[in-house]
């Protein structure tokens, strides 16, 4: 999708870009190679000259996270995924009247690592800090604050897509267990219709020294951050098609 994108150029919006869809114009070096005006020549020339910068920088998500609008900064995904993680922490929701991160869960799309409070949750800065794009459910108005507010000094993955309000685009409602089962995906049933609620009884149970607890808690998380992958990759799926249509 990166390269059948267009909306990064200055002044070139959605309509502009479906429109040299509907002509074929279908990637960059479409563009670049095709002979018909499709705008001024000095439009031309500023399209070309922003078309190759965009070649030359298309490893950089730097480059194109600045140029896009954050809802469309899914686009970069498949360019990127083999920079992506998929996050989602676990808190102790005020007990003992602190709103701790007790548990964060990272899945690069092959493996897990988990970093628990009082454990290794110390060592989440730098494991995070190697990743480009990091994943979410809700995790703009929870999990990453969060994060900020007890890893002060973080640097966090420079593009964010949040599954909650891109799904919501392609008519995806509800929360993320939700929406699992509307695509099929289950749980085992250990965990099975757990919810952020029992989290946070499982991490006091695991506090007064149940470690089983501690287990399944982290069970959860785990199924809470694989189960994004086949969500990102279904719904960047649907939109790209909707967006593309039967030109892809």
């Amino acid at each position: 999708m990166l390269e059948n994108t267009f909306i990064h150029v200055p002044g070139i919006g959605p309509e502009t870009e479906r429109r040299l869809w509907q002509l074929g114009i279908l990637t960059w070096e479409q563009y670049l190679h095709s002979k018909r005006p499709l705008f001024s020549p000095t439009r031309d020339a500023f399209v070309r000259k922003n078309l190759t910068d965009s070649l030359a920088n298309r490893d950089d998500i730097l480059f194109f996270r600045e140029r896009l609008f954050s809802a469309d900064q899914w686009r970069l995904y498949d360019a990127f995924k083999d920079r992506a993680v998929y996050l989602d922490i676990e808190t102790s929701g005020g007990y003992e009247d602190v709103d701790d991160i007790t548990v964060i869960g990272l899945y690069d799309g092959h493996s897990v690592q988990t970093f628990v409070n009082g454990v290794n949750l110390n060592e989440f800065e730098l494991a995070i800090s190697s990743y480009e794009v990091v994943i979410t459910f809700n995790g703009a108005l929870f999990d990453l604050p969060v994060i900020r507010r007890q890893f002060q000094h973080v640097e966090l993955p420079p593009v964010h897509i949040d599954l909650r309000f891109f799904l919501k685009r392609l008519g995806y409602r509800g929360g993320l267990k939700a929406i699992e089962k509307t695509f099929s995906i289950s749980r085992s049933t250990q965990i099975e219709g757990m919810s952020g609620y029992d989290a946070v009884h499982l991490w006091e149970a695991y506090q007064s020294g149940d470690e089983g607890s501690l287990e399944s808690l982290i069970e959860y998380n785990t199924a809470d951050i694989v189960n994004l992958k086949p969500l990102m990759e279904r719904g960047y799926r649907e939109m790209r098609g909707r967006l593309l249509g039967p030109a892809v």
